[in-house]
């Protein structure tokens, strides 16, 4: 009988055990996003990318080019439109464009010159190039607006996400050198200085005050948030900047998140702005083929976390239901390189 009773405790023990094992399973399962968005910038075609299949195999709803698709740097529109052929020729993002949809924006090397802004002398005919390697229709009316800049929605069963793709090229206003070489760009208090244009600006603010959508990614070519190192930024148009925040707040549309690249590293910003009810994000991912591997630092007060200077790219997995998103700079072979986590 002895036995028996010793039997009979080892047996619940055990079962006791395996149903606390079993528990601890169903906390450690991850849930599945309701939305996954793939970012990045600054891409060369004859360089080596380890990416496209890394990310597809995360399976995004949606590809972000955040600008820098090739290097041009021409005025030469044959030139550009043959390079801009490079790219399709790449297999693995070949099969990527076959599974997800292309979306995104250009910066400064495939607007056709470094740091170029509203002067550019080809920047209409560059614009046509661009939409003919972004598969735009020949009938749509972004071939005949001045500017890149749309706007995408997407609906899943959980809501909707919208995605604005800004123009930071075609209406930029003359960056002002800095004289001292500390910096390569000062700030400008100009109210007439301008980075998207009357048109656009008031575009975006249709775009968000019209909003119903779950989250709004807004995808900007330069960075938005770190604006103190000198080099493109918004930081170098502080009223541009002030009437972004402004235009944001007013608006009341719900999760809205900023997407930038052109740096060749990559960072998170976060800062908290009067008026909104979650803290506003900047997701820089830079850059897909090369990056600044000899980054030694730069101050950005609104930094979290630390710089990443490997090549890598984007991810933004939205929990539409549980008002969160997830932000992981990725590396090869589905390495996180880093990760921020956002309630909204």
């Amino acid at each position: 009988m002895k036995q028996y009773y010793i039997f009979l405790a080892a047996a619940l023990i055990l079962s006791a055990c395996k149903q606390k094992t079993e528990k601890k399973e169903e906390v450690q399962e991850t849930p599945t996003p309701d939305f996954v968005v793939a970012f990045g910038s600054c891409n060369m075609s004859q360089e080596p990318n380890l990416f496209w299949d890394d990310i597809l195999a995360q399976q995004p709803d949606v590809w972000i080019w955040g600008g820098d698709i090739v290097y041009a740097d021409t005025d030469d529109v044959e030139r550009l439109k043959a390079i801009y052929a490079m790219q399709d020729t790449v297999s693995g993002y070949a099969a990527l464009k076959k599974e997800v949809p292309i979306i995104g924006t250009w910066d400064d090397h495939d607007f056709g010159v470094n740091d170029g802004g509203a002067d550019f002398t080809i920047k209409a005919e560059s614009q046509q190039m661009f939409l003919d390697f972004m598969d735009v229709p020949a009938d749509s009316e972004r071939r005949n607006q001045e500017g890149v800049y749309a706007s995408h929605e997407y609906e899943v069963p959980a809501g909707k996400v919208k995605i604005i793709v800004l123009d930071t090229r075609y209406f930029r206003s003359e960056l002002i050198k800095n004289e001292d070489n500390k910096r390569r760009y000062q700030p400008t208090m100009d109210s007439t200085a301008t980075i998207l244009g009357a048109t656009q600006w008031q575009w975006l603010e249709n775009e968000l005050n019209q909003s119903d959508a779950d989250f709004n990614l807004i995808m900007s070519s330069i960075q938005v948030l770190s604006g103190e190192h000198g080099f493109e930024t918004w930081g170098n148009f502080p009223l541009e900047v002030k009437k972004l925040e402004n235009v944001i707040v007013q608006s009341g549309a719900k999760g809205v998140v900023l997407l930038s690249g052109d740096r060749h590293i990559s960072e998170f910003s976060k800062t908290d702005i009067d008026g909104l009810s979650y803290p506003l994000v900047d997701f820089t991912s830079s850059g897909l083929t090369h990056s600044y591997s000899s980054f030694s630092g730069e101050p950005n007060q609104h930094r979290v976390g630390e710089v990443v200077s490997d090549k890598s790219y984007g991810i933004i997995n939205l929990y539409i239901k549980g008002k969160e998103a997830e932000f992981k700079m990725m590396g090869d072979n589905g390495e996180v390189l880093q990760e921020l986590k956002q309630g909204y």
